[in-house]
């Protein structure tokens, strides 16, 4: 008797699962507010249920530290461990810049408009009020060694969608105005539930000759080119989602940079000690 397991069976549930989620979201809600926020609640709770418990989810405005804000984001996923603190303040969640891991964009349709611009440019110019933000590094303690403030991490950028309407076949409009988002609006990637999901392939590597930090993360934002749209078979949709999902956030982010807790109390004029 075999004891393999069909793993192919075990994604077709998962991705039947979270098919009928948001189908059920789509479908009885029928206010566009509490559709949107049905969808928003949809796709926060499933990330919830499968990304390791490191990882917190919520809708949210990310803050820096010298105060700005980003716009509004449907779905941020964030630092739970070394982040030490989220502002909560009239329903709002607010959440350093330091500790942000991925931010996305939802909305019903991929192919629809919002505010009189693509939902694509929509989602990208809500990722680049993220990635504009100030971000801080500082030394850590490892191992209990001292190591020397890291690089700024990437904020992975993306838009989840329930569906794309118009010819089904054809991708050359969407390949386009992904293409369109340049910069710190780049999409990294997304998932249309009953269609498929995608990434972009960009060629760039960080220069790690640039030592300041700032200018070395807007720099490798500035100097990507876009190489491809690769999209995943309908069938897949979800589950390579979450698999891209995961392996930018375990395999090419890791663990966000230390923040510099003082670059914040600077607003309320106090100081902290920095050594025991």
């Amino acid at each position: 008797m075999s004891n393999n397991i069909p793993l192919k069976e075990l994604f077709s549930g998962l991705q039947n699962q979270m098919i009928a989620q948001l189908n059920t979201n789509r479908s009885n809600v029928k206010h566009p507010g509490s559709k949107g926020d049905a969808l928003e609640n949809a796709w926060i709770e499933w990330l919830r249920k499968y990304l390791p418990s490191r990882y917190s989810v919520d809708k949210a405005i990310v803050i820096d530290s010298n105060g700005d804000t980003s716009h509004q984001i449907d779905v941020v996923i964030y630092d739970n461990w070394f982040t030490p603190f989220i502002f909560s303040q009239n329903g709002f969640h607010y959440i350093p810049a330091e500790g942000v891991y991925a931010v996305f964009e939802v909305k019903p349709d991929i192919s629809d408009t919002s505010d009189g611009i693509t939902n694509i440019e929509y989602a990208g110019r809500k990722i680049e009020s993220v990635r504009r933000l100030k971000k801080t590094t500082t030394k850590i303690i490892n191992v209990g060694q001292t190591q020397d403030p890291r690089g700024l991490t990437k904020i992975v950028g993306g838009i989840l969608t329930s569906t794309k309407s118009g010819t089904k076949k054809n991708n050359d409009t969407l390949k386009k105005h992904l293409h369109a988002q340049t910069n710190l609006r780049s999409i990294d990637f997304g998932c249309i539930a009953d269609y498929g999901s995608f990434y972009i392939d960009y060629d760039n590597e960080e220069n790690l000759d640039i030592k300041d930090f700032d200018k070395r993360y807007f720099e490798y934002y500035k100097n990507r080119e876009f190489n491809e749209v690769v999209f995943s078979k309908q069938e897949n949709s979800l589950v390579t989602f979450f698999m891209q999902l995961t392996r930018y956030l375990q395999q090419a982010i890791g663990t966000v940079q230390a923040i510099n807790l003082q670059t914040y109390l600077d607003s309320i004029d106090e100081d902290i000690d920095e050594v025991i």
